[in-house]
């Protein structure tokens, strides 16, 4: 909960768009560092100097103090932060910086403080990274604007290496536009430069933000805000040339058009902005596509295919139509995404090959509920199935591999493990228009 300080932080930063806060290290209290620490994932993996979450709380009457009186006097040091990869469905590996848990600590002191003030700035269609601002809120204005605008032609922009490439100093630069204590901006510009430890080695950086650091996406919303969306929504005030539409997750973008015309100029003079600000756009991964209501039928009175489909925060977009011949906006579940999710559950039964049943049984069950509570859309009724069909056909051959001659476990005896454990997955969002208007009350700013 914010505190009446930071409510009146909030208030100013509405209500005076120009405003440059000059003092704002004074927020940062022991109060809000020990609630900054209980908001981490306590779960997470310890950062360069070894140090779990648990281990920190153990201390944390006598940490907070000196850590307070540390930020304050300007004796606060950030350590490097500790680079490992993690898989992507591709097959390629991300790099994923883990950040010590003080540095966690007050990173999140700093977001706390900062979030009124950008809050008062970001844009209705910016989604990612901010409070009450889901990933099925983003997928909702999406697929309404598809639904409900004259939407002819998609803009799928992926922004190549974006959080690897963010420069330095340009960002500190926009970042001063709201920010002028330097006291803060001392914390975050360490933050950027204290580099990265991999295997030994400490690399310094001039540009890029850590991806899994707590400031990180913070950061990244600052700078996309500036080089990407108020560019989008001067585009769109100032150029109409039929409907537009724009949904933005982090720096995952998705535009509709009306035109293809208007599509293809706003594809150039976005290459061309994005940069201005040091970022490109993949070659391969930007594409734009034929979509929509009538993209089907216009296709094929020129002979063409179906129209090509799009992948946006877990879901494959496809046009589709209702048993009734209507326009049906079909989501399903990334295919790769679904095929690594079952690679890891399958690798993870292999490492507990002999735990006991019930154990094994109560994590499948946590893991098969969170897939349906995500991609449990309308229209993905056979990825659900299909998901959950995997994951019981993975945990039968694990069973069947740690089973003594004799003992072999069967289809018969596995089936009442099965409905004791894995849960049949059901359809649990609503259509998303309906949601969006619920949410919205028709005050989007989606357009």
């Amino acid at each position: 909960m914010a505190s009446s300080g930071l409510e009146g932080v909030r208030r100013r930063a509405k209500t005076d768009k120009v405003c440059c806060f000059t003092a704002l290290l004074h927020h940062i209290t022991p109060e809000v560092l020990r609630q900054s620490f209980y908001e981490l994932n306590r779960k997470a993996a310890p950062g360069i100097d070894g140090v779990t979450w648990q281990d920190y709380e153990e201390q944390i009457e006598e940490r907070l103090p000196k850590l307070h009186e540390a930020i304050h006097k300007g004796s606060y040091r950030a350590q490097p932060v500790l680079r490992t990869y993690i898989p992507k469905a591709d097959g390629r590996k991300r790099p994923l910086g883990i950040t010590a848990i003080e540095d966690k600590l007050v990173q999140q002191a700093v977001v706390t403080v900062l979030t009124p003030i950008y809050e008062a700035d970001f844009l209705g269609f910016s989604y990612g990274y901010r409070p009450g601002r889901s990933q099925h809120r983003a997928l909702d204005a999406l697929a309404t604007g598809i639904l409900t605008r004259r939407i002819g032609w998609i803009l799928d922009a992926d922004i190549q290496a974006f959080f690897d490439t963010i420069p330095h100093e340009p960002l500190l630069i926009l970042i001063k536009k709201r920010i002028g204590d330097k006291r803060v901006l001392r914390l975050i510009s360490k933050w950027l430069k204290t580099g990265y430890s991999e295997d030994g080695t400490i690399h310094r950086q001039t540009e890029g933000t850590p991806q899994g650091s707590v400031i990180s996406p913070l950061l990244a919303n600052i700078y996309l805000h500036y080089a990407l969306d108020e560019w989008v929504e001067n585009e769109r005030r100032t150029r109409p040339n039929g409907a537009v539409i724009i949904v933005r997750y982090a720096d995952d973008t998705v535009l509709g058009f009306q035109y293809k015309s208007e599509a293809e100029r706003f594809l150039t003079a976005m290459r061309e902005r994005l940069a201005e600000f040091g970022l490109t756009l993949h070659p391969e991964k930007t594409r734009l596509i034929e979509f929509g209501r009538y993209a089907a039928e216009r296709r094929k009175r020129r002979g063409e295919g179906k129209p090509d489909n799009f992948n946006f925060l877990g879901f494959t977009h496809l046009c589709s139509v209702t048993r009734k011949g209507g326009y049906f906006l079909k989501r399903q579940t990334i295919g790769k995404r679904l095929r690594q999710t079952v690679r890891n559950i399958t690798e993870t039964l292999r490492k507990t090959l002999h735990e006991p049943v019930n154990q094994i049984g109560n994590w499948l069950k946590s893991v098969v509920q969170g897939f349906g509570l995500y991609f449990g859309v309308p229209g993905n009724h056979k990825a659900l199935k299909t998901f959950r069909d995997l994951v019981v056909k993975a945990w039968f051959k694990s069973l069947r591999r740690r089973s003594q001659k004799g003992t072999a476990m069967t289809w018969r005896r596995f089936t009442p493990i099965v409905d004791a454990y894995i849960p049949r997955l059901r359809i649990c969002h609503e259509f998303p228009e309906v949601r969006f208007f619920a949410t919205t009350q028709g005050k989007s700013r989606m357009r």
